[in-house]
């Protein structure tokens, strides 16, 4: 699997570059957005009031970059950060605070599903470095000023009113000068979803805020986040994901006496916080190490490494490689409805992972649905194969439909 990765810069208001980034990726968008029918449902009317209500500073970027883009109404209210579609990635960080102050995270997604842009920008008169999401959103970047943010997933599959994360994290860079503006500003506008967001400014001060749509902000002195706020809530997610493994790991690490940023950073390539499952969407796409008070970026992969400052931003393409190992599941018996057959497993001592978990998949649901109309079975079945990938999405639909022993056996 391969993640295209570019380093853009335009160093002032959204122009010419940013219009080549919104054309080679809103069709994508959009396919994704329709795909949804009724989930996606405010009316432009409603978006904008809710972008002028809550982030009323952003308005003139976002005119302009409708004018950019020659949006439709599709691509007015996608551009305005409200209310998305559900969407989840994993994701790790950790803040070193003293001497070195730095701000490091892997993100772990689907790098089908990521633009793969780095970009230097300049839409409100602070420069900004991020790793660009949505076109006009962030899922982690630093300002000028020295203020760096990040968000993991907060393991909870409550959708409520708001926008979309990474819409809040671009808002947050492009106003926010020191952490405790940015908590202000967290805890003001509402997020659709679950998340963690971390902050860390030049000075040292940080905070992690979790957010969440039916429950007020908390903000905590958490030094690391993995894909949990506080207790579990979502069992099956945390598993599949290995939240509190990733947990305690950066705890431990963070404990360690003489660590230091460059330890930290390079244990973010290591397991467990580096993941290889990419085709499952828990894949590491990259680690960003974020340094406030030098004003210097790294992007890294293993045995890659991309130095990015505000004074010295250098435009850069690189075809990153991921290797995915093949796992031969464990076999078990037969009367278990996660057993699989000799015959899917072709008497190989290694196994396409996605192909044989799929097909395990279908046979539980038989299995576990024996007055369910075969035909029904079958196009649930089909269904399953024809998306061709074993996603938290697949194993919740899963989950859903015969309950979570089953997928607690498997990943246990």
């Amino acid at each position: 699997m391969q993640l295209h990765f570019n380093a853009v810069s335009e160093d002032g208001l959204p122009g010419r570059k940013w219009q080549k980034l919104f054309n080679t990726h809103w069709s994508a968008y959009k396919t994704w957005l329709l795909s949804k029918g009724k989930a996606y449902e405010p009316d432009l009317k409603t978006s904008q009031a809710a972008l002028k209500k809550y982030m009323p500073e952003m308005w003139p970027t976002y005119k302009r970059l409708c004018k950019l883009a020659k949006a439709d109404d599709v691509a007015a209210r996608f551009l305005t950060g409200f209310q998305p579609p559900a969407y989840i990635s994993a994701c790790s960080n950790a803040v070193l605070s003293g001497e070195e102050i730095q701000l490091v995270r892997n993100y772990d997604y689907h790098p089908d599903l990521m633009e793969g842009t780095q970009l230097l920008s300049a839409w409100n008169g602070k420069k900004v470095i991020a790793t660009s999401d949505c076109l006009i959103g962030v899922v982690d970047g630093m300002n000028e000023d020295g203020l760096a943010i990040s968000l993991t997933f907060g393991g909870r599959k409550e959708v409520g009113v708001g926008f979309g994360i990474p819409f809040i994290l671009r808002y947050v860079l492009e106003f926010s000068s020191n952490v405790e503006e940015a908590v202000a500003a967290l805890i003001r506008i509402p997020s659709h979803m679950s998340y963690n967001v971390t902050i860390v400014d030049k000075t040292g001060a940080f905070k992690t805020v979790r957010l969440a749509p039916d429950k007020d902000a908390v903000v905590t002195n958490a030094a690391f986040t993995t894909n949990h706020q506080g207790a579990v809530d979502w069992p099956e997610n945390a598993a599949f994901n290995k939240t509190l493994e990733r947990s305690a790991f950066l705890e431990k690490i963070l404990a360690k006496k003489g660590i230091n940023a460059t330890k930290i950073a390079d244990a973010f390539l290591k397991k467990p916080l580096y993941n290889t499952q990419f085709k499952e969407g828990f894949g590491t796409l990259f680690t960003s190490v974020y340094r406030p008070l030098e004003g210097v970026v790294e992007m890294r992969w293993p045995g890659i490494k991309i130095s990015q400052s505000f004074q010295d931003f250098q435009e850069q393409y690189k075809l990153i490689e991921f290797d995915q190992p093949s796992i031969r599941p464990e076999k078990v018996s037969a009367d278990n409805p996660m057993y699989i057959p000799d015959s899917l497993l072709n008497n190989q001592d290694e196994v396409n992972w996605q192909e044989t978990v799929t097909a395990a998949i279908a046979n539980a649901m038989a299995t576990a649905n024996p007055d369910l109309d075969k035909e029904e079975l079958k196009n649930l079945q089909g269904e399953l194969i024809h998306r061709g990938e074993v996603s938290w999405e697949v194993l919740a639909d899963f989950w859903s439909r015969v309950g979570t022993d089953y997928g607690r056996r498997w990943y246990n």
